[in-house]
C-alpha cells in the first residue's frame, strides 16, 4: 500500500478527489506519522488531531473542494486559529486560545486544508535556528544535532520528516527561506502585501509576510494561490490579481529568462560547499537557455545592520501590547502590587532572552535623541537598497543567491553568539527590506546537507520565482533526508 505521507500535496489532491483515498484516511495517516516520530523532531507545539479528522471528513462529504482539499498542512504557531493554542512560540502567550481566525487561516480551511496543528519557531519569530522557542528546539530531519532553520523551523522539518506535504511560514529576515534551505524543501516569501497579515501575530509589521513551504515547487505554487488575495481587513494588503504562479511552476521553462547573479551575495563568508552548488546551480539555468549575468547591488552590504534597527524597533513597539492586562501571562498579580510592577514581572518571566535583546535594541534606536541617527539612518539605507533593486531589473528579470551562507550547524553552536546567528540572513534580508518576492529552492547536497538557491524577483512578479524554481527542480536530483534515525 502506498504510503500517504510520501506523496505530493498535489497527487494527494488527486487521490482525494477521485476518491482512491479518503481525505480522513490521508489526516489520520500524517497524526500517525506525528505520533511516531515528532518525539525525536519537535516540529509541532500543539497537534489538533479532532479538528484535522473534522475538517478531513467535511471534505469526504463533499462540503468542502478545491485544488487542495483534503490535503493535511502545518500552520505555523504565529497565525491565529480560533480556539487553538497559539504561542508565537513564547511563555508570554502559553495557553492563549484566540477567539478568531487569521485571514491565511480561514482561507486554508475554506479551501478544505486540513490543519494538523500548530509548529514550533523562535520566539516571536525572533531567531534563525528554533532555539530561541520558550518550548524547546526544533531538530533538523537531516541530522538531528542539527538546527532546522529559523525563525519557522517547525514548518521545515515538519515538511523534511513527512509530517505533512504543507506548511505556512512567515518571513521578516529569512525565516521561510532559511530553514527551506537547510532542510532541502521549498520556502517563498511573495510579494510584501500579496498574502493578508490579519490574525499574524506582528514581529515587525512593515517586513512579516507569510507565505508557502512545501517539498515541491507546484505544491508551494497550489498552496501560494489559496492563501493570497487582497483582503481588506489588512491595510497594507495589495488590491491586484495574484500572479499566475501555478501556471508559471508547471512551465518550467527559464529559457530567454535573464538571471542576476549578485555580486555582494557570494564568495567570502559563505562555505566552499555552499559556494559551489549555487555556482552549479546557476550553471544548470544557463544550459537550460536562461542568460546570467553579474549584477551590483552596492548597498546590500548594509542590509544587515539597517535591518537590525528596523526589525527591532518596530518590535519594541508591537510588543508593548503583551502588559499582562489583557490575555496571556500574568505574574505577580496578589492584590498588593502595581500594574507597573505586576507588567514588569510579566515581561521578566514571559519574554526571552532573544526577544529582551532585540527589545531594548529597539526602544534604544527610537529613543529621543537617537532617532535621527539610528532608526533614521536605517530607512535611508532602505531606500538606498530598494534603488538597487531597481536598477537591477533594469537589467535581469531575477537576481539569485545563495539562501543562507552555510548548511545546517550543530544545535548550541551559535547561541552564545548573537551576530555569528544573525549573519545567517545576510543574503535573505535585502528582499524584505525591499519587499519584492523571494524563494529558496534545493540546489544540491554540502557534506551531504541541503544547500538552497535564492531567487529574487519584482514585486508582484512572484510567477517568475516559480518559473526558475520549476526549471532547477526538473533538472537537479530531489533532496531526500535519509531519516536514519527513524529506526535507530
Amino acid at each position: 500500500m502506498t504510503d500517504l505521507t510520501r506523496l505530493t500535496a498535489a497527487e494527494t489532491a488527486a487521490a482525494v478527489k477521485d476518491r482512491s483515498v479518503s481525505a480522513v484516511e490521508v489526516a489520520q495517516a500524517h497524526l500517525d506519522r506525528i505520533a511516531a516520530v515528532d518525539d525525536r523532531v519537535h516540529a509541532f507545539l500543539h497537534v489538533d488531531a479532532d479538528g484535522a479528522l473534522a475538517q478531513a471528513k467535511r471534505v469526504d462529504d463533499g462540503e468542502l473542494t478545491g485544488p487542495l482539499a483534503g490535503v493535511p498542512l502545518a500552520l505555523k504557531d504565529i497565525l491565529t486559529q480560533e480556539g487553538i493554542p497559539t504561542t508565537a512560540g513564547s511563555k508570554i502567550l502559553e495557553g492563549w486560545r484566540p477567539p478568531y481566525d487569521a485571514t491565511v487561516t480561514a482561507r486554508l480551511k475554506a479551501a478544505g486544508v486540513v490543519i494538523l496543528g500548530k509548529t514550533n519557531m523562535d520566539e516571536f519569530a525572533m531567531g534563525s535556528s528554533t532555539e530561541h522557542s520558550a518550548y524547546g528546539p526544533t531538530h533538523n530531519p537531516w541530522d538531528l544535532d542539527r538546527i532546522p532553520g529559523g525563525s519557522g523551523g517547525g514548518s521545515s522539518a515538519a515538511l523534511a520528516s513527512y509530517q505533512a506535504p504543507l506548511a505556512i511560514g512567515t518571513d521578516t529576515g529569512g525565516s521561510i527561506r532559511q530553514p527551506a534551505s537547510v532542510t532541502g524543501t521549498v520556502g517563498v516569501k511573495p510579494t510584501y502585501g500579496g498574502v493578508s497579515r490579519y490574525g499574524l501575530i506582528a514581529f515587525s509589521s512593515s517586513l512579516d509576510q507569510a507565505g508557502p513551504c512545501a517539498r515541491t515547487v507546484l505544491d508551494a505554487a497550489l498552496l501560494h494561490e489559496v492563501i493570497a488575495g487582497h483582503d481588506a481587513r489588512d491595510s497594507t494588503s495589495i488590491d491586484a490579481p495574484v500572479p499566475p504562479v501555478v501556471e508559471a511552476a508547471l512551465s518550467r521553462d527559464v529559457r530567454g529568462l535573464r538571471i542576476g547573479v549578485v555580486k555582494e551575495l557570494s564568495g567570502e563568508g559563505y562555505e566552499p560547499g555552499v559556494q559551489a552548488r549555487f555556482d552549479e546551480a546557476v550553471e544548470v539555468l544557463r544550459g537550460l537557455g536562461a542568460t546570467v549575468t553579474e549584477v551590483s547591488c552596492p548597498h546590500f552590504v548594509y542590509a544587515l545592520p539597517a535591518y537590525y534597527l528596523i526589525a527591532p524597533s518596530e518590535a519594541s513597539s508591537n510588543l508593548a501590547r503583551f502588559d499582562s492586562v489583557r490575555y496571556g501571562l500574568r505574574v505577580g498579580d496578589d492584590g498588593e502590587r502595581s500594574l507597573e510592577e505586576v507588567m514588569a514581572l510579566t515581561r521578566a518571566q514571559g519574554f526571552g532572552p532573544e526577544v529582551k535583546r532585540r527589545i531594548i535594541l529597539g526602544t534604544y534606536a527610537l529613543s529621543s535623541g537617537y532617532y535621527d541617527a539610528y532608526y533614521g539612518q536605517a530607512q535611508k539605507v532602505r531606500t538606498l537598497i530598494t534603488r538597487d533593486f531597481q536598477a537591477a531589473w533594469e537589467k535581469v528579470d531575477v537576481l539569485v543567491a545563495p539562501t543562507a551562507p552555510t548548511v545546517a550547524f550543530p544545535l548550541g553552536a551559535k547561541l552564545a553568539d548573537p551576530l555569528a546567528m544573525y549573519r545567517q540572513d545576510v543574503a535573505s534580508i535585502p528582499a524584505n527590506l525591499y519587499g519584492g518576492p523571494a524563494a529558496s529552492f534545493p540546489a544540491g547536497l554540502s557534506e551531504g546537507l541541503p544547500v538552497g538557491l535564492q531567487v529574487m524577483a519584482p514585486t508582484l512578479r512572484d510567477d517568475l520565482l516559480y518559473r526558475v524554481g520549476g526549471a532547477l527542480e526538473l533538472a537537479l536530483p530531489p533532496a531526500v533526508p535519509p531519516l536514519a534515525w527513524e529506526t535507530a
